[in-house]
């Protein structure tokens, strides 16, 4: 049998890694389905309207299974965390139980009149509730990263003990609630979000595109399709450097509050000057797979990268070493690698945007058969950058589950055997993989059944393509 805390780890970690899916889908896409809204109203025209009832499809299912898998992980807490909700339960409790009463009933509210009520309410009436459902849906966000930033870098709250047992109290919520790591992941999860959704848009319409423009196969709505690429190319151009931009201000923000994350994530383990910041490295030996050391790698790196990354300017700068920390370091390999996943594809991204942007310039964007491809490559990319994102986050903060103040494993709840961690851990896993096996059959049915016809005729001459009208579509497209 597992150890039960390393049984539970892993459980939360499955559930999560496949929860975040869908609420990346949602909060992405919230932003989208307000512009094509307000499009829709303002202009008329029907293309809108078949780009957001297309997409509030996908939407609501990952609105659905988001939900449904979310509170699954707001059990386990009770089940695999009772330690840990004992002890820090009257601060974490807060933020998750006002996300659940003000995000999710505001979503879900008005998610019914976005969806079916176009002909039953006002044009600024229908427009209010499609920002109402974004806006659920990023308060979700808001009270979820309260409570996990609050375990990164906790303020506003004292030890006290209460029944012969050491409790948090809170003290001061807006210190807790707003504490220095909230802005940056805030910031740094939505953006990532529109991001891994605007790669998904041009996966997808970049398929069409290239079957019907570059293969010449018949292809329904393919003006539709080259639309749906240049709205993702533009939000693709502006999320992705903004991504790495905040993400520079992100890592020195780690380290000056979790320097051994931020050793961890550079395989530093003796404290060092000028230490290069590897975007691609390689073991001098296979053994350091899973034991990387900074002083072994051999890679493409920027001299001096990681010291600047960390003081902000200054190449030279000392960075304390794992060794130096009293605690146990955090598994180094998963964090190194998973941050090299990371920034690898978020240099990925600005490229893919503006080599998109340039041939859309240049007239040829809906020719271009090897640009076309690396979007399909990439549509999913956004979500595995996000995954190594949050890898980085979580197991990068071991041995701590709240930073220098409770142990991960003082958190597993007492009674929990290994047997019964084990037993749950492969229902999660057996659970949770058919899950998603049948929200991406849901949603592959989805995009082959393709954009809804509307009245008004299925496609405007100016539907964003780069050619004549009617060189691109039919009138019954």
């Amino acid at each position: 049998m597992v150890d039960p805390v390393v049984a539970s780890r892993l459980q939360f970690a499955v559930t999560t890694i496949v929860h975040i899916v869908f609420p990346v889908m949602s909060m992405g896409l919230a932003p989208f389905l307000i512009y094509f809204t307000w499009k829709e109203i303002r202009t008329g025209e029907a293309i809108y309207e078949r780009l957001r009832r297309f997409w509030v499809k996908i939407f609501a299912v990952s609105f659905v299974v988001g939900t449904v898998t979310g509170l699954v992980l707001e059990f386990e807490f009770g089940t695999n965390f009772a330690a840990f909700s004992t002890f820090a339960g009257e601060l974490f409790g807060g933020p998750l139980a006002t996300e659940g009463m003000m995000a999710f009933m505001l979503e879900a509210t008005f998610l019914g009149i976005f969806i079916y009520g176009r002909d039953r309410v006002s044009d600024a009436f229908y427009f209010l509730s499609s920002v109402l459902v974004g806006l659920g849906t990023w308060l979700s966000a808001v009270w979820i990263l309260i409570a996990n930033s609050w375990m990164q870098t906790p303020r506003g709250y004292e030890l006290v003990n209460e029944g012969g047992r050491q409790v948090v109290h809170l003290t001061d919520p807006m210190a807790a609630y707003f504490n220095p790591r909230f802005q940056y992941m805030f910031l740094h999860m939505q953006n990532s979000a529109v991001e891994s959704v605007a790669l998904f848009m041009a996966g997808v319409a970049a398929y069409f595109v290239y079957k019907h423009h570059v293969r010449g196969d018949e292809v329904e709505n393919a003006a539709f399709w080259v639309k749906t690429l240049k709205i993702a190319i533009v939000a693709l151009v502006i999320t992705a450097p903004l991504q790495v931009i905040h993400g520079d201000l992100y890592a020195r923000h780690v380290y000056e509050t979790q320097p051994q994350k931020f050793a961890a994530m550079e395989a530093l383990w003796e404290t060092d000057t000028y230490v290069p910041e590897y975007i691609v490295a390689f073991p001098t030996d296979i053994s350091h797979i899973l034991d990387p050391r900074a002083k072994e790698l051999l890679g493409i790196g920027i001299p001096g990268g990681a010291s600047w990354l960390a003081s902000g300017g200054n190449p030279q700068a000392e960075i304390r070493g794992l060794n130096s920390f009293e605690t146990e370091a955090p598994p180094v390999a998963v964090v190194f690698w998973a941050f090299r996943i990371m920034v690898g594809l978020g240099f990925w991204f600005i490229l893919l945007g503006f080599w998109a942007s340039y041939r859309w310039y240049r007239g040829e964007l809906v020719e271009d058969d090897l640009l076309h491809k690396a979007f399909m490559g990439s549509s999913l990319l956004g979500i595995v950058a996000v995954e190594t994102g949050w890898i980085v986050t979580e197991v990068g903060r071991q041995p701590w589950v709240i930073q220098d103040v409770m142990l991960t494993e003082n958190s597993v709840s007492p009674s929990l055997t290994g047997a019964e961690a084990t037993f749950t851990l492969a229902g999660f896993v057996g659970g949770y993989a058919l899950l998603l096996a049948l929200y991406t059959y849901v949603i592959r049915r989805i995009i082959q059944h393709g954009p809804p016809e509307v009245d008004g005729g299925a496609v405007e001459a100016d539907a964003g393509t780069d050619a004549p009208p009617e060189a691109e579509v039919s009138v019954d497209d």
